[in-house]
């Protein structure tokens, strides 16, 4: 089985671009893939309920086909952290509940993409992270990088943290989330240089998704 926890250096990096591209190479290559997303800020209203952008997409992008609320157990609709909005309507979240149903995902798939939250240290309460159920979980990791300013230097916090965890990091992407900047390449040679686990790709910036192959972006040798 393929599982890997997918998280980022900053909210709105490109976590579910990357996630898909994952999801994509899967499928073409015949595995059983699921996209989980336990968490998730930020829903529209719709006649089904409360349903969030990314974990439809994860949904849309795997080969087996779950109900809504088995990919995206918590699922709020303002965008804030989660622990806030939790504690606001008072539906705390629960390990159990978020380990039942990757559980019950793990008995269908055998190639498992879960999309966090945020970033690494996202809050779901006073008093825990959504990485101390990563680390419960011990699922490998994968650090998407919104190239943008002062993304080194959350890329080089995030990286020392995870590797604190013993948690085992198969990699990082480079994530094109505006137009490339003056000094892009000197960017991308600097976290090259700088973050010691393996590249795993670069995804241009991308102004739809649509029929667009992300999987070719991505270097799986390393998977």
């Amino acid at each position: 089985m393929k599982k890997y926890f997918i998280t980022g250096t900053d909210t709105k990096v490109g976590k579910t671009i990357f996630s898909i591209a994952l999801l994509q190479f899967a499928k073409k290559i015949g595995y059983k893939s699921i996209g989980y997303k336990p968490i998730s800020s930020g829903s529209k209203i719709t006649k089904y309920g409360l349903r969030n952008n990314d974990a439809l997409l994860l949904k849309e992008n795997s080969n087996i086909k779950l109900y809504y609320n088995k990919i995206n157990p918590y699922n709020f609709l303002d965008n804030t952290s989660p622990n806030i909005v939790s504690k606001r309507i008072k539906n705390p979240i629960s390990f159990y509940e978020i380990s039942s149903k990757l559980r019950n995902i793990e008995k269908k798939a055998n190639w498992i993409i879960i999309e966090g939250s945020g970033g690494w240290y996202t809050p779901i309460s006073n008093i825990k992270k959504f990485s101390d159920w990563v680390i419960k979980e011990n699922i490998s990791i994968i650090l998407v990088v919104g190239i943008k300013l002062g993304c080194i230097n959350h890329a080089l916090l995030t990286l020392d943290i995870i590797k604190k965890t013993g948690l085992k990091i198969k990699g990082w992407v480079a994530n094109n989330i505006n137009k490339p900047l003056i000094y892009h390449k000197e960017y991308i040679n600097t976290l090259k240089k700088n973050l010691s686990i393996n590249f795993l790709g670069e995804i241009p910036y991308l102004n739809i998704l649509n029929n667009i192959k992300l999987w070719k972006y991505i270097n799986f040798n390393y998977l």
